[in-house]
C-alpha cells in the first residue's frame, strides 16, 4: 500500500514533500529514497510520541535528507505554495475538521504540485477491521457512529474524498482501488493488535466490565472464523482506496 501510494506521488529528485500522519514515517521514507541529497521530506504526525518514533527510525534507516516535527494537518505552519508533493496515508478521514485539512492541503502545495491520499474502502470490504465495531452496535455496548464523525470509514463513499479535494480547488487526476490482506498468527494476535491500535476500541473497552470484554472478543472471533487457515492463522481480505490530486498552475 505505501510503495503503490508512493507511486502516484511519483516524487522526484530535489522536490520538497510533506508527509503527513506519518506515524512511525514508514511511507514517507521511501518517498525521502526518491528525492535524493537535495530534496526534503517533512515527516509529521500529531502526535510528539510518532514524531520521536519517527526520528528514530530515520535514524537508524541512515537518512538526511528528512525532517521531523509536530504537525496539526488542519493549521499547518508552512508558507502558503511551499512543497511540491503532500503524502497521508490513512489519516485524513480521522481528522475532525476534515474541511479545514483540505484547504491547508491546497494552500500548501505549489501551482502543479501533487498529492496522494490513502483511505479506508467500505466496511463491508475490511472486515479485519469493522467486525469489532459492528459486533459491538449489536450487542449494545456502541452505539453507530454519526456519518460524518472521524473513523476509519469515513470515506467509503468513493465519491466523497474527490469532491473534497474539488471544493478546495485541486484537480483530482484518478482514485484506485488496492486490495490488501490482513495477517495475523492467531485469532489472539489479532485481537490484541486491534485493541492496541484501534484508538475507538481502547475508549470502548475502558467502559466496559470483563465479561462484556469477553462476551465481545468471543463474538467478533466467531464471525472472523471464516477466515482462519488450517494452521490457525488469520488472513482477512481488505480494501484501500488512493485518491491522487494536482493543484492548478
Amino acid at each position: 500500500m505505501s510503495e503503490r501510494l508512493v507511486e502516484l506521488l511519483d516524487p522526484r529528485p530535489g522536490e520538497t514533500v510533506l508527509e503527513l500522519a506519518a506515524g512511525i514515517g514508514e511511507t514517507g521514507f521511501l518517498a525521502a529514497a526518491r528525492l535524493g541529497p537535495t530534496g526534503r521530506l517533512l515527516s509529521t504526525d500529531v502526535a510528539p510520541e510518532m514524531v520521536d518514533a519517527a526520528r528514530r527510525r530515520a535514524g537508524e534507516l541512515g537518512l538526511r535528507n528528512v525532517e521531523h516535527c509536530v504537525a496539526d494537518m488542519t493549521e499547518l505552519a508552512l508558507e502558503a505554495a511551499s512543497v511540491d508533493g503532500v503524502l497521508c496515508r490513512f489519516g485524513v478521514m480521522l481528522v475532525p475538521d476534515v474541511d479545514a485539512a483540505a484547504m491547508e492541503f491546497a494552500r500548501v502545495l505549489r501551482p502543479r504540485g501533487r498529492a496522494a491520499f490513502a483511505v479506508w474502502a467500505s466496511a463491508d470490504e475490511n472486515p479485519w477491521i469493522s467486525t469489532t465495531g459492528r459486533v459491538a452496535i449489536e450487542l449494545g455496548l456502541a452505539d453507530p457512529p454519526a456519518p460524518d464523525a472521524p473513523g476509519p470509514f469515513r470515506f467509503a463513499d468513493p465519491r466523497r474524498l474527490p469532491r473534497l479535494l474539488d471544493e478546495v480547488g485541486l484537480e483530482v487526476e484518478g482514485s484506485e482501488d488496492v486490495p490488501i490482506r490482513w495477517r495475523a498468527p492467531s485469532l489472539d494476535e489479532w485481537w490484541e493488535t486491534t485493541r492496541d491500535t484501534s484508538r475507538m476500541l481502547a475508549l470502548l473497552l475502558g467502559r466496559l466490565d470483563r465479561a462484556d470484554t469477553e462476551r465481545l472478543r468471543r463474538a467478533a472471533a466467531e464471525r472472523l472464523a471464516q477466515f482462519v487457515l488450517p494452521d490457525g492463522s488469520l488472513e482477512a481480505p481488505g480494501l484501500a482506496r488512493v485518491v491522487r490530486a494536482r493543484r492548478p498552475g
